[in-house]
């Protein structure tokens, strides 16, 4: 697993080895010799969104090809995953995922690709807490005072998120379950739609990635109550933890990375990651995502397959002791 403390150790580590890597691609091949195609499994407007544009323009320019962000939305992700998938492995069609990647094997019935097998591992490109975030009309101030009015009315308060299988939606099934409460699932195709119901009213609460949520607190159309991480975020130090508000032991963080399908040459999955990896270090890219609260990783695709596989092994235990099922 790659922890919040290795990420930052990976930061302080020079890009120049990274980028070695890419010079047998280019003497191997002359990819990329049209678009790229970055697929982003949930609608434009959230984080994912957010990342997946500002790290691909900058891509497009290194490539000197165009990176074309393309959103298809729908199924907890399954729609992109399955496109993905089934795409001609040439390096032209790369895949910004996150959580849903490992989780839908265990919400869906049944999926029509294989996450362990149809993927190949490219660079985790970040890692960052989700946000407990209300209305800024809610009555609720704090998490204990949300806690406690759930209680006293299950299933009553309502919970926002991008779909099912998503960061917020994983987020609020753990807070269900160590906060002993019931909250009622609503799933959108993707963050856009379901901020835009919060800010209005129409449900209760979100456990927004952070790129997606913090902007929205800090102008005032949301309130954050807590952060998912067992530490405060360096980018919102006055935002409590989940465990410090009223809920020991919770502990959940989110990422966002690349994948791209199976049987990818080699040399160009090493010359997309080192390309990446080197984006990521930029002061003017890094600044960027530092703003969104975002925790810059820009692994080795080993490390991610690895990051993968603890995923799995952590969400797993939690959706079937949870029985959680997804009907569609």
């Amino acid at each position: 697993m790659i922890t919040r403390r290795h990420a930052l150790g990976l930061l302080a580590a020079p890009a120049l080895p990274h980028l070695a890597l890419a010079q047998p691609a280019l003497a191997q091949s002359a990819w990329p010799t049209r678009f790229v195609r970055l697929v982003v499994p949930f609608t434009p407007g959230g984080g994912i969104d957010s990342v997946a544009r500002i790290v691909g323009a900058r891509l497009s320019e290194v490539w000197g090809q165009q990176v074309v962000v393309e959103n298809k939305p729908g199924a907890g992700g399954n729609i992109a995953s399955e496109f993905v998938a089934r795409a001609e492995p040439d390096g032209h069609t790369l895949y910004i995922t996150a959580a849903g990647l490992v989780v839908n094997q265990y919400l869906f019935a049944s999926i029509n690709y294989d996450p362990a097998v149809d993927f190949a591992p490219v660079t985790l490109i970040c890692l960052f807490p989700n946000l407990m975030i209300v209305p800024s009309s809610s009555p609720f101030r704090s998490v204990g005072e949300l806690i406690a009015f759930a209680k006293t009315n299950p299933g009553k308060l309502t919970f926002g998120t991008p779909g099912h299988g998503s960061s917020p939606h994983m987020a609020g099934e753990l807070f269900k379950h160590l906060a002993g409460v019931d909250l009622t699932h609503v799933p959108y195709r993707g963050a856009s739609p379901a901020l835009t119901d919060l800010i209005a009213g129409r449900t209760d609460m979100s456990f927004a990635v952070m790129a997606s949520g913090l902007p929205l607190a800090q102008n005032g159309q949301v309130r954050a109550l807590a952060i998912t991480t067992a530490t405060r975020a360096q980018a919102a130090p006055d935002i409590p933890t989940i465990a410090e508000a009223g809920v020991p032991g919770y502990d959940s963080s989110s990422w966002f990375a690349f994948v791209a399908p199976s049987k990818t040459p080699t040399a160009v999955i090493q010359k997309i990651q080192a390309d990446t990896v080197a984006v990521l270090a930029e002061p003017a890219i890094k600044e960027r995502l530092d703003k969104l609260g975002l925790t810059i990783v820009g692994s080795t695709s080993a490390e991610l397959a690895a990051h993968l596989k603890v995923e799995k092994e952590r969400w797993e235990p939690v959706i079937k002791r949870a029985n959680i099922k997804v009907n569609e």
